[in-house]
């Protein structure tokens, strides 16, 4: 080989590794291993995420209770309380409850979160829970929560656990759950009123 052929190739090297360097700096995800997103463990609960939390005024989540689970239910999976505290074991949770699948990335869960905030504080008869699903930014989405008034309690899926045994395609995702822990509702994509949301929980209270 020439002086000049070896020059070209090591110039091409050069060149390649340059190329991948870049393509790793700024595409995330890309070049680490597995392949996967670089998203933060689910059970990250710093003081700074609790004091944005209490700042925001959203509420504790629930305790749960001592039901076994029932057939047609809520999975029997824990989640973590959105910036800390106690776990749920959502398996356990009891209606009449909505529980609604948001993260502060879906614009069409931002459009709903006004109908379903005021849906929370207009009634008591039915509690209203969130999860933070599929969404690595847990202190934007206690933004979020606080900018929208969603201030009910909140739970987090960073790892779409959920998706197989809920089925979940996309979100917003609502479930509706009965006073025996069944889910008798379903409501893919998102509430366009607060009387969107009024009429599917009666009809769905109704059967």
């Amino acid at each position: 080989m020439t002086r000049q052929a070896r020059a070209r190739t090591v110039a091409g090297v050069l060149l390649t590794l340059v190329l991948a360097g870049c393509t790793q700096s700024f595409l995330p995800g890309v070049g680490e291993s597995g392949g996967g997103s670089s998203a933060a463990p689910a059970t990250s609960q710093t003081p700074d995420l609790a004091a944005a939390r209490k700042a925001a005024g959203i509420a504790d989540c629930p305790a749960g209770s001592d039901a076994e689970p029932v057939a047609g239910g809520l999975p029997d999976f824990t989640l973590g309380c959105l910036g800390g505290g106690a776990s749920v074991r959502l398996a356990t949770l009891r209606g009449p409850l909505l529980v609604n699948l948001w993260a502060q990335w879906c614009e069409p869960c931002r459009s709903e979160s006004t109908y379903l905030a005021a849906f929370a504080t207009a009634q008591k008869k039915v509690a209203v829970l969130g999860i933070d699903y599929s969404d690595p930014q847990t202190g934007l989405a206690i933004e979020f929560a606080r900018e929208t008034g969603m201030t009910y309690a909140h739970l987090v899926d960073q790892e779409n656990t959920l998706k197989g045994p809920l089925g979940v395609t996309g979100i917003p995702y609502t479930f509706l759950v009965d006073t025996q822990g069944r889910i008798i509702a379903r409501h893919p994509g998102q509430f366009v009123s607060l009387e969107n949301v009024q009429e599917w929980v009666d009809k769905g209270l109704r059967g």
